[in-house]
């Protein structure tokens, strides 16, 4: 099985994709800051996730790493709230975006909780 097939990863990926797609319409002076700080948050879920799986047979460096994306899962979340009080996102917009970024993060504490599950 393929850490691609996980759903965690699945919706983590979709996320990370409109969160990249919605930092284009941010101003230019935000590239360096608010941007690239978005966007690699949201993007390192699932490169924690990735890294985690391979390592699953190990179930500290499993948890540790899947943590790491719960981490930077919230970061995420934010990141979302400078968006709305920059005024570069709606307060529905942003609502919708944390909504899709908790169902990842009970999905992280799902796999955290239970690291026989992903053996």
């Amino acid at each position: 099985m393929s850490f691609k097939t996980l759903l965690a990863y699945k919706k983590g990926f979709a996320l990370a994709m409109e969160v990249f797609k919605l930092t284009k319409t941010f101003p230019k002076e935000e590239l360096f800051s608010l941007t690239s700080q978005i966007v690699r948050s949201s993007r390192s879920v699932c490169s924690n996730i990735s890294e985690g799986y391979r390592k699953r047979q190990y179930e500290k460096h499993f948890k540790s790493k899947i943590s790491d994306a719960d981490s930077e899962n919230s970061e995420t979340q934010l990141w979302l709230d400078f968006a709305v009080a920059c005024q570069y996102i709606s307060e529905e917009k942003k609502l919708d975006l944390q909504t899709k970024s908790e169902e990842v993060g009970k999905l992280l504490n799902y796999m955290m909780n239970n690291p026989d599950k992903f053996r």
